[in-house]
């Protein structure tokens, strides 16, 4: 993940951690890559709130998803992490505030 986050993308990004089922697929695809029926099992919730999950978190570009084809021929959706990395601190919200898109809306 590039160092130089736009507050947009800041936003983004701490939104989709704000959800503790977010921070458990990133804990779990931390591992190993895993496909979604897997994913929602070791998670005990339903693929279609899974889905809405991992698309907060792939917006944020924090995982990616990805279609492989098992051996039977099956399609299965496979998720994994986008590595990242983010030094929050003072100077990165400072930076970050400033190029905020709704900045105007503030006033």
């Amino acid at each position: 993940m590039k160092n130089n986050l736009t507050g947009d993308e800041l936003l983004k990004i701490l939104e989709a951690l704000s959800n503790p089922y977010r921070l458990h697929i990133i804990a779990i695809l931390r591992q190993e890559k895993k496909y979604v029926s897997q994913l929602a099992r070791e998670l005990g919730i339903s693929r279609p709130l899974l889905y809405l999950h991992l698309q907060r978190l792939e917006d944020a570009n924090l995982v990616n998803g990805y279609h492989e084809i098992s051996d039977n021929g099956k399609a299965m959706k496979y998720y994994e992490i986008d590595p990242f990395s983010i030094e929050l601190n003072e100077d990165l919200i400072a930076k970050a505030a400033s190029s905020l898109t709704v900045r105007n809306q503030l006033q």
